[in-house]
């Protein structure tokens, strides 16, 4: 059941929790609060106050400048801290200049074939100083963009941190990106640097990209340069530079000192229709978000190793990064979370002493599927922390944390997005934790729940918008000089408000529940319903591993409601499974929520960060061409979407028909 108390923090906790002593801070400066939810209203009201606090809390490297916090607005037209200057690479390094900390470690890497590497802040910053220099002798400058084509390694970090240093502009894709996929995104940047791999290693296989890097030069007339990061048992390409070889080892670590909105970083949008939108990051609102998420609501201090499973092409590699802003120790991991088995991340846990394990809650979920107990079969008595995100963690997720990884350790689930960087909603030390309830409203994230009207409910699900600008707002798209696009992804619903595309419930007391897109919306005789609902009753049966569910409808037209699932190995959708399946969505969700049909397929199409492809297979239901709602290069598993197609033959198994997916044919000659 939803609402149930899982943890309180201890008075200890509490005691020494980073935010308590940000509070007794504030309250030294004359700014006293009876706890969190008047903290956050004065962080929301008063914004430019409370960043400004962040600023001379942490001792931000660089100069604050004498201008205001804001200037301009409403939103997306507000810049933020326009008089000032700093440089991101510079504070994720400042430890590396203190005596106390230089030798400390900084990153733990570990390879899926079990190949560890530790490196200390000064070991780390005399890398950057020497890739920086490699980078200056190609003639990299403020503002030129630098790639990368890269898994979880060591070398990533120190690109990205020796790109930053220079004021250029780094930009990652993993090595399992198609070709497409990673020219769709890098042509619309033009890279003057490519740092690459020609082969990575994932499942207990070694995969070769040669080709694919052949495919990526020729596609990128910009590059001056392919610096290529040697593999085990790999050749050198012609003509590329050796990343052991590139730059001048003696080199001196400098920084560029850049405006606060100076581009950090290109992310990019999910790429599931369409050209990814390139999603452009400053310096100084990633550093000051990613201190407040990271040592606020994370709780990250210089005692902790902070491990985030997560690949170089989703938005939690940087987040992870942000950990040496924090002072922490972070962890890398190449390779697969589920091999040789899905203990792997435990193990590696609880080798390196993790003491902040943060994973999706697809991962806690088939944890919990494939019967794992974590705390009895390994030594997790560091661990302090999980944090959860990608999609909401259902409240059985919640319970086989507490269960099977540890009673006493705080369960973060977080939720925000590519498009910021961070989270709109979390949890802090100070929160308790209830099953299926994310703790609170992020400082300094002005978030509300808006009902049909654009005003502000509570305890009801609406839109979840954002009503006062953040820092780590997009500085802009790329190639979008009016901005356009900008507004039109989040602007054209409410003027002046940042509509995000999720369904929110926020609670009396201040908690909140996501419920998953609300353009996927389940809308049953007038009754609105989160797919996340859904998937909670129908992957709790044991049957079951995974599941999609599809409504079809059109406006003033009903629809139908499918519902397709992934079945347990032996497993069958019989008569029996569909009418447990039936009983359990009428009693726990509502009776106009009973599918129409029930289907059975092999695998739910994803996207590259896990993501179910519910908008996109409820296009295709209702006759859009493929090829324009999904971007196949950006799918984890895009033979996926064949099942969906009604030309297409799904392969035989379990013992199910040849052709499972009729029902497709069906629903395009309803809504035609």
């Amino acid at each position: 059941m939803e609402g149930g108390l899982l943890w309180q923090p201890s008075d200890r906790i509490r005691e020494r929790a980073r935010l308590t002593g940000y509070l007794r801070w504030l309250e030294r400066r004359g700014r006293r609060f009876a706890g969190y939810p008047e903290l956050w209203h004065w962080s929301v009201q008063s914004s430019g106050e409370f960043w400004d606090s962040l600023w001379e809390y942490f001792g931000i490297l660089g100069e604050r400048g004498a201008g205001p916090v804001t200037d301009g607005g409403p939103m997306p037209g507000v810049r933020w801290f326009p008089g000032a200057s700093l440089n991101y690479a510079r504070n994720a390094l400042r430890h590396a200049a203190d005596p106390d900390r230089a030798d400390t470690c900084a990153v733990v890497f570990r390879s899926e074939a079990g190949d560890t590497r530790r490196i200390t802040y000064a070991q780390l910053a005399a890398e950057v100083a020497r890739v920086r220099s490699g980078l200056r002798a190609l003639g990299v400058k403020p503002g030129d963009r630098v790639v990368g084509y890269l898994p979880n390694i060591p070398e990533a970090l120190v690109a990205f941190l020796a790109t930053a240093s220079l004021g250029a502009i780094w930009s990652a894709c993993p090595p399992d990106f198609g070709v497409t996929s990673v020219v769709d995104r890098f042509s619309q940047i033009e890279p003057t640097v490519l740092i690459a791999v020609d082969g990575y290693h994932y499942g207990g296989r070694e995969y070769d990209r040669t080709q694919e890097l052949g495919a990526l030069r020729a596609a990128l007339p910009t590059l001056r340069a392919i610096v290529l990061v040697p593999r085990p048992a790999r050749t050198q390409m012609a003509g590329d530079l050796r990343w052991e070889e590139f730059g001048d080892p003696e080199a001196a670590l400098d920084f560029v000192e850049v405006p606060f909105d100076h581009p950090l970083w290109v992310l990019y949008s999910s790429g599931t229709t369409g050209l990814p939108k390139p999603i452009v990051h400053g310096h100084g609102g990633i550093v000051l978000e990613h201190l407040k998420a990271l040592a606020f609501h994370a709780d990250l201090g210089p005692d902790d190793v902070f491990l985030w499973f997560t690949t170089t092409g989703w938005m939690m590699w940087n987040y992870l990064a942000g950990g040496l802003l924090a002072g922490a120790t972070v962890v890398l991991y190449d390779g697969s979370p589920g091999h040789p088995d899905l203990d792997a991340l435990w193990r590696l846990a609880a080798d390196v002493g993790v003491t902040f394990f943060g994973t999706s809650a697809q991962f806690i979920a088939a944890c919990g599927k494939a019967g794992l107990t974590p705390a009895a079969k390994h030594d997790l008595s560091r661990l302090r922390a999980v944090g959860s995100t990608g999609s909401p963690l259902p409240p059985e997720g919640y319970r086989w944390v507490y269960d099977k990884v540890g009673r006493n350790v705080l369960l973060g689930s977080i939720s925000g997005g590519t498009d910021v960087c961070t989270a709109f909603v979390g949890a802090t030390p100070l929160h308790p934790v209830r099953a299926g309830v994310i703790a609170c409203r992020c400082l300094g994230a002005a978030v509300e729940s808006y009902d049909e009207a654009g005003q502000p409910v509570t305890d009801i699900v609406g839109e979840l918008v954002v009503t006062a600008p953040m820092p780590s707002m997009p500085v802009s798209f790329w190639n979008d000089p009016d901005g356009q696009r900008y507004r039109e992804s989040y602007f054209d619903m409410y003027p002046d408000t940042w509509r995000h595309g999720d369904w929110l419930k926020v609670l009396p007391d201040g908690g909140c529940v996501i419920y998953g897109r609300s353009d996927a919306t389940l809308n049953r005789g007038g009754v609105r319903m989160g797919t996340s609902d859904f998937y909670r009753i129908v992957e709790a049966f044991d049957e079951i591993t995974d599941s999609l569910v599809v409504e079809t409808g059109l406006l003033g037209r009903d629809g139908r409601l499918l519902l397709f699932v992934v079945l347990a190995d032996n497993r069958d959708l019989d008569n029996d499974l569909v009418c447990r399946l039936n009983a359990a969505i009428r009693i726990y969700l509502s009776p106009r929520h009973v599918p129409d049909e029930v289907r059975a397929i092999p695998d739910i199409p994803r996207t590259l960060s896990g993501k179910k492809l519910e908008v996109p297979v409820r296009r295709i239901l209702l006759g859009a061409p493929p090829d324009e709602v999904a971007n196949r290069d950006a799918m984890l598993n895009p033979e996926a979407l064949n099942y969906f197609f009604p030309e297409t033959s799904v392969p035989s198994t379990r013992g199910l028909p040849v052709r499972e997916v009729s029902v497709i044919a069906i629903e395009r000659s309803r809504n035609q």
